[in-house]
């Protein structure tokens, strides 16, 4: 495929200081991914939802373990140190555990789409199968809370060459699904710009966990060490600093405690805009002409 040219390559260097409210040289927001994944989904000819055959009763009853009870461990260390969410949400996750979206609500966390369901692949969708997606997540999330979804994280991080083009058609202001910068960027798409947020697989903890193979420490250290570079760097133009989560990892026991003296880390430096992804992309925006 030739270079569709969703954005210019401008180095960081040479682009104009973004700045931050109250001066803050990093902005920091925190991705809770509020996943479901089905047990026996339908099989995709590109990729199995399960390493075991279906029914994976260990996979998906690891992955619940978000639902029941790492969610709520998760989502109160970050209230305690001020850390609201940005959700990726699984909009299914609506019917099968409205409680969870209950309580992200209550907390003020705001959403944005991760598919209907984490074991459905957008791989070979038509563009009208795509779209309904879209527009059932928008209504679906509208439904349960109230808000209006502004963002789209692809289910799975899958994608059509389609997906940037119709979340913009759709009306959202901003796409998770490129991790190429530490800035937001403006990305073109038929349908008029979009906002590339920063996301990041480096310090999402399914990578540090699943990939990487961190310790609860060491996770906890790189993500220290993540945001005293983009603070530093900040300085000169305006970082982002983006934490993926799943529930079913770090809220797990043995892990929350590294993760919570993270967080203190981060909040007591003084240097960190503490926000959510609408935030960031409207002062981005402000700043910035496409």
């Amino acid at each position: 495929m030739d270079d569709p040219g969703l954005y210019p390559y401008r180095s960081w260097r040479a682009r104009a200081p973004l700045r931050w409210p109250g001066d803050r040289p990093v902005a920091v927001w925190v991705a809770p991914n509020l996943e479901y994944y089905e047990i026996d989904p339908p099989a995709h000819p590109k990729r199995k939802s399960w390493a075991r055959p279906h029914p994976d009763v260990v996979g998906y009853a690891h992955r619940d373990y978000a639902n029941r009870v790492g969610h709520w461990r998760m989502a109160d260390a970050m209230s305690e140190f001020g850390f609201p969410g940005s959700v990726s949400l699984s909009v299914a996750l609506c019917q099968h555990h409205p409680e969870v979206v209950a309580d992200a609500a209550a907390r003020g966390w705001e959403f944005f789409s991760h598919g209907v369901y984490n074991t459905r692949y957008a791989y070979d969708m038509s563009e009208d199968e795509e779209r309904a997606i879209i527009r059932d997540s928008i209504e679906t999330v509208r439904a349960a809370t109230g808000q209006t979804i502004r963002g789209w994280l692809a289910p799975a991080l899958t994608h059509t060459v389609n997906t940037l083009d119709l979340i913009a058609e759709a009306g959202l202001a901003y796409s998770c699904d490129l991790y190429h910068d530490d800035q937001p960027t403006w990305v073109t798409t038929r349908n008029g710009p979009l906002v590339a947020i920063p996301y990041s697989l480096e310090v999402n903890d399914h990578y540090g966990f699943f990939v990487y193979n961190m310790s609860p420490r060491e996770y906890a250290e790189t993500l220290i060490r993540q945001y005293e570079r983009l603070a530093a760097e900040g300085e000169a133009g305006g970082t982002v600093m983006c934490v993926p989560l799943h529930s079913y990892l770090i809220g797990q026991p043995h892990r929350i405690g590294p993760f919570r003296d993270a967080l203190r880390h981060i909040a007591k430096d003084g240097r960190a805009w503490i926000t959510t992804a609408g935030a960031i992309v409207d002062s981005f925006a402000a700043q910035v002409r496409p």
